[in-house]
């Protein structure tokens, strides 16, 4: 990512980033604030973890090109670089095969895992 510009967005608390079931086209990076990740269980609004500064949230629509699994909501102001699906890509592509391999069959396993 280094060669390429990101693009950056900022969020105010309470900003949704996206909704669990949406069509995923991006990873997210904290540059900055703090981000929560909330999936609906049983009909109750869940928070099942926060990302902070330098995590990553959103990847796995990437991986395995499957609806978001839950949805992101910003906690703190927040600015987000923006990680495309070509930017993510290139970087996989570039990886050993057996890592990439091993990404699917982890991602797979996490998605039975909440289902």
């Amino acid at each position: 990512m280094s060669d390429t510009i990101l693009q950056r967005q900022t969020y105010q608390p309470g900003d949704k980033i996206f909704k669990e079931g949406d069509e995923g086209n991006l990873a997210y990076v904290v540059q900055s604030g703090e981000v929560e990740i909330v999936k609906m269980i049983d009909g109750v609004e869940t928070v099942l973890g926060t990302v902070g500064q330098g995590g990553i949230f959103g990847e796995m629509a990437l991986i395995d090109s499957q609806p978001r699994m839950a949805m992101a909501r910003c906690r703190k102001g927040s600015t987000i670089i923006l990680v495309s699906r070509a930017m993510f890509e290139q970087k996989l592509n570039a990886a050993d095969p057996f890592i990439r391999g091993l990404i699917n069959i982890l991602a797979s396993q996490i998605r039975r895992s909440n289902s």
